[in-house]
């Protein structure tokens, strides 16, 4: 278990932050700019000392201002990937990934993480030699080279272009399948969260507004305010069914039904998580037929979030249990006369299910 209670005053800003998540998988703390993010992750890693609080990670005590704890950094095994990487400019990416090691205490070689990450043909070359998205990748080799108990990653992304983006994010995703590491990790883009955490942690002026289970907090309409009306949406675990080679489609598999996707080069049963935006899913009373929406999922009207302006937000539950939002003008939510509890059909285009959906 991680447990992190942070209170500190930073000039004119307080930072009063509380929660908890299981060591395992991947925690997000996202918010809106100036929201406290780097502030606590810092306190996490001992770059800040909070006026009073507690941080712990299962049964060792980073910090604890009542018992007068507080771990030097190189004492905390906490491996932290910052926004710019900060490479050592001087040294190749060889000496670099090997500098942080811990001689006869890494829990990973080397070797390992060089093919982890896809970083062999990199070895000989110096920082200023490598792309972004390469810098990136040698910072979280050196990070989990110094076999830190925690992973810690402040918006490593931010610094990259679009294209540079969708270079990393399969490698992060592939750090949370393949080691057994708890990641904390800081962003602002709900689509790069949504891909990567099990463990959302919503920050908003300081406070923890919520926390749970990534699909839990992105299917809540109460919170969109936070997490933002354009990127609101829902998560859905799938696992490929089978591949439709002639029109290039993914079968996905859920708890009831099923969705069709741009094709994934993965094997059948691999697990996939897919983020659907609320803007991309329509609502119909009855089955459509010869329409282009690939995906008509029977569904349950759940709840209505109606603030009175000119969408509607919806959260409707599949025949499976999960959660799906839709966003729907004013007047088609008029015109269709929905309430609490109304069958219907969500209708979601393949299309809409792009590459920066998928979370494997």
């Amino acid at each position: 278990m991680i447990e992190v209670s942070v209170h500190t005053r930073l000039g004119r800003f307080d930072l009063g932050a509380e929660f908890s998540s299981e060591s395992g998988g991947v925690t997000a703390i996202f918010g809106r700019s100036g929201s406290g993010k780097t502030s606590l992750i810092n306190a996490i890693a001992g770059l800040l000392r909070p006026t009073r609080g507690r941080i712990a990670i299962g049964d060792t005590v980073l910090f604890d201002s009542k018992a007068g704890i507080n771990l030097p950094v190189r004492d905390r095994r906490l491996g932290y990937v910052f926004q710019d990487g900060r490479l050592f400019p001087h040294m190749t990416v060889r000496r670099n990934l090997t500098y942080g090691e811990r001689p006869g205490k890494a829990s990973l070689e080397l070797g390992e993480v060089v093919e982890l990450l896809g970083i062999r043909h990199l070895l000989t070359r110096h920082p200023h030699n490598l792309s972004g998205g390469e810098r990136q990748r040698v910072a979280i080799g050196r990070a989990l080279l110094s076999s830190p108990r925690v992973l810690l990653m402040d918006e490593p992304l931010a610094s990259l272009d679009s294209p540079r983006r969708d270079e990393i994010l399969p490698y992060l995703a592939r750090l949370r399948e393949m080691l057994d590491i708890a990641i904390i990790y800081v962003g602002h883009d709900m689509d790069e969260v949504v891909r990567l955490s099990d463990t959302l942690v919503l920050l908003s002026e300081g406070k923890v507004a919520a926390v749970g289970p990534v699909e839990e907090i992105t299917s809540r309409l109460d919170l969109h305010p936070l997490t933002g009306r354009y990127e609101a949406g829902s998560v859905l675990t799938t696992r490929v069914a089978e591949q439709d080679e002639e029109f290039g489609l993914t079968h996905l598999a859920l708890k009831q039904g099923e969705l069709l996707a741009p094709k994934i080069d993965l094997p059948k049963g691999s697990p996939v998580r897919v983020r659907v935006r609320a803007r991309d899913v329509a609502v119909a009373r009855v089955a459509p037929t010869k329409t282009s929406f690939s995906n008509a999922l029977p569904a349950t009207l759940a709840e209505i979030g109606d603030n009175g302006g000119p969408y509607v937000d919806l959260r409707l539950k599949l025949a499976g249990g999960e959660d799906l939002r839709a966003l729907v003008t004013r007047r088609a939510f008029v015109d269709m006369e929905l309430e609490p509890g109304a069958e219907i059909i969500a209708l979601i285009k393949s299309t809409a299910i792009g590459r920066r959906s998928f979370g494997m």
